[in-house]
């Protein structure tokens, strides 16, 4: 059975502070002024264990007042239907699809990227991420932005 997934929102003072440090390491590596997660977390003065443990767990929230792009990727089980009953959990959630594209599944196994406008509440968007998830053939879903 999978573990059930909560997002929350926090001001920056109440997240630790390796925590933090992990998101400057991450933004190091994605900006190109690293060449690596070791040069990263040495300027951050935090270890490379810390790293690889929080880093698909935190990431920069940014607010925006017209919606918010939130994209994400899931890996899911090649089957009939099943991108569709994504598609739709999304519809249902009141979201707008802005861009989708699934790989060649290799071994039965897909990956989808999709950019989606969130119009609903951040408790609505969780819900919906949640509902994903929980479908039977999604391997895991990963959010990579939000902006």
């Amino acid at each position: 059975m999978k573990e059930k997934t909560n997002y929350y929102v926090l001001k920056e003072k109440a997240v630790p502070e390796v925590l933090l440090r992990v998101v400057e390491a991450k933004r190091l590596l994605e900006s190109g002024r690293v060449a690596s997660v070791q040069e990263a977390t040495e300027r951050v003065d935090i270890s490379r264990s810390s790293f690889y443990k929080y880093k698909e767990d935190i990431f920069p929230f940014h607010d925006n007042a017209k919606g918010r792009t939130v994209t994400m990727v899931i890996q899911l089980d090649d089957e009939p239907g099943l991108l569709s009953a994504i598609l739709k959990t999304i519809a249902d959630s009141h979201a707008n699809i802005l861009t989708i594209h699934q790989s060649i599944p290799v071994n039965g196994i897909a990956s989808l990227t999709l950019s989606v406008e969130i119009l609903a509440d951040s408790s609505d968007s969780n819900q919906m991420m949640e509902r994903i998830e929980q479908q039977d053939g999604v391997h895991y879903l990963k959010i990579l932005a939000r902006e």
